[in-house]
């Protein structure tokens, strides 16, 4: 399968130190078609990365019927390393979305191995620098051509890949977040826990709103009591409170995120005291003020584990303990990445080389 080179073709050039989030793409996509004709995904393809033909009618561009997912591959210690972080969660995500947006389901070891095969394929371009990796987003959409409310009869998954840096500018420094009680991102009996555009589509006005106000993103309140927590435009929250990690339980309107899931199992390996359970703004607020919050972070396959310095609330800020970013957040972030480098050991069985 060869070596992962030390000198890129020219299509391949890129500055590592400078690398932004999800402007760069690779030479190669994966493209697998569905028709319900056939009722299957039908002729898996890597192809040079190109666009995409649609029909103006296209149900994607009309209905929103679409589910994503991210994650990411790692250059390893050896040059033959390709290693990818948990992507069997992410498989298993996607298809749950799917399920919730009516759409087909693909064969996870269909899925993987074809995924696997791409990364190699573009092996060149995964960057080595610290805090840099291969950005993987695979995708399905709608494609039958139809102006009637219904699901689809044809789908098109393909997977781009990226090379990226940090997904802050800030990198791992702390976050401004600022808490909505104003805007909605999802409801009960909603698709909130499906990794689905309209998802994002809504997040943005509130998102635009913070970042006006120098916040890098939007903490969401319960769409009915708009008091519980819920999570980040990008990411699982968590708060340290007391020396009790407490993050908002999954109830339907929370991504289950992969990362969320890898800070609970490493909390609880080190003995500390985890609560998946509901939290509100008040609490919060009251914790913040007594000096009993000792940290707040996010996480997420992106930024992996990103500490938050300040939030806002009804016109009042706060600060998180000193400003800065917690120990908890630092071991966690140092903890995960480490892993997923191959720097120490696995011993969840997390990282696969696909190599």
């Amino acid at each position: 399968m060869g070596t992962l080179p030390r000198n890129r073709t020219e299509s391949q050039q890129y500055n590592e130190d400078k690398l932004g989030f999800g402007d760069i793409f690779t030479d190669h996509m994966l493209v697998i078609e569905y028709s319900d004709m056939d009722g299957d995904w039908k002729n898996p393809q890597i192809i040079k990365t190109e666009n995409l033909s649609l029909h103006p009618a296209a149900m994607i561009l009309h209905y929103g019927q679409q589910v994503f997912e991210g994650l990411k591959a790692f250059a390893g210690p050896k040059d033959t390393d390709i290693l990818l972080f948990r992507p069997d969660m992410n498989i298993a995500r996607f298809n749950r979305s799917c399920v919730r947006m009516c759409i087909p389901t693909l064969d996870p070891r269909i899925f993987m191995d074809q995924m696997s095969e791409l990364v190699r394929t573009d092996r060149d371009w995964i960057p080595r620098s610290p805090g840099t990796s291969m950005y993987i987003r695979p995708t399905v959409i709608a494609t039958d051509p139809h102006l009637g409310v219904r699901p689809s009869k044809k789908y098109l998954f393909f997977i781009i890949l990226s090379p990226v840096g940090a997904y802050y500018p800030e990198g791992f420094e702390p976050v401004r977040i600022m808490v909505t009680d104003k805007y909605v991102r999802a409801a009960m009996g909603g698709v909130g826990e499906a990794k689905t555009a309209a998802n994002y589509a809504a997040s943005l006005f509130a998102a635009e709103e913070a970042h006006s106000e120098g916040f890098t993103q939007v903490l969401w309140l319960n769409a009915t009591d708009k008091s519980s927590i819920e999570e980040v435009g990008t990411m699982n929250i968590f708060f340290r409170i007391d020396d009790e990690i407490i993050t908002p339980k999954l109830g339907g309107t929370i991504l289950p995120g992969v990362t969320r899931d890898s800070v609970l199992q490493l909390c609880r390996a080190k003995g500390m005291k985890v609560s998946e359970r509901v939290i509100s703004i008040h609490e919060l607020v009251s914790a913040a003020k007594s000096g009993k919050l000792q940290e707040v972070f996010g996480s997420g396959t992106a930024a992996v584990v990103s500490p938050v310095s300040h939030f806002r609330y009804m016109g009042h800020d706060y600060m998180v303990a000193d400003g800065k970013t917690g120990q908890v957040a630092r071991d966690l972030f140092d903890e995960i990445t480490d892993i997923q480098l191959a720097k120490k050991p696995d011993p969840y069985g997390w990282v696969v080389n696909v190599g």
